[in-house]
């Protein structure tokens, strides 16, 4: 059982509110020089990248469009099930548009690997790929990305919108969880 305590639960902080903030502020500055002239569309994974997409839209200062996805290929665990599951697809047409994909972190690669397939087909001009974390130690499918805010070690991560089993979320930070928590 999660703890009442949330801040219990966790083993150590691993990049605090203010670090994230200047990863946030870096990336958003590459980007907006990067999609000058472009017909940028941000597409925001959900649920994990919703606090980064927020940060990272505000730090983006050329125009530009944003949606979301829902996609699921978890469940409550804590290792990728492999089946990709959409929940909540786009609302717009994406043909012509230089999509972004935002994501809170890109671990074995199989959910990304999947949605980057599927917008391929609808035609846009170009797919990258911003994931606030990489780790790489966990890779599955061959795929990179193209803005990467900070690479992280192969634990348990949550908070800044990265959850365990949809908690956690709601944290200012980014901290390691306490095995006790999810190995049960």
């Amino acid at each position: 059982m999660i703890g009442e305590n949330m801040i219990n639960d966790i083993d150590r902080v691993l990049i605090s509110e203010e670090e994230l903030s200047a990863i946030v502020i870096r990336l958003g500055e590459q980007i907006s020089i990067d999609y000058k002239g472009k017909d940028l569309l941000l597409v925001g994974i959900l649920k994990g990248s919703v606090m980064f997409m927020s940060d990272i839209m505000r730090s983006i200062t050329i125009p530009c469009e944003i949606d979301f996805m829902a996609v699921s290929s978890y469940g409550s665990g804590t290792v990728t099930s492999g089946e990709v599951k959409i929940i909540k697809d786009l609302d717009r047409r994406l043909e012509g548009k230089d999509l972004l994909i935002i994501e809170d972190i890109l671990d074995s690669g199989v959910t990304l690997s999947y949605i980057k397939e599927i917008l391929m087909a609808r035609k846009p001009k170009s797919i990258k790929i911003c994931t606030l974390f990489d780790k790489p130690d966990r890779r599955k499918a061959e795929i990179f990305a193209d803005y990467i805010g900070s690479k992280v070690p192969d634990e348990f991560i949550v908070g800044y919108g990265l959850d365990y089993d949809e908690y956690y979320r709601n944290l200012p930070y980014i901290g390691a969880l306490k095995r006790s928590v999810y190995q049960k």
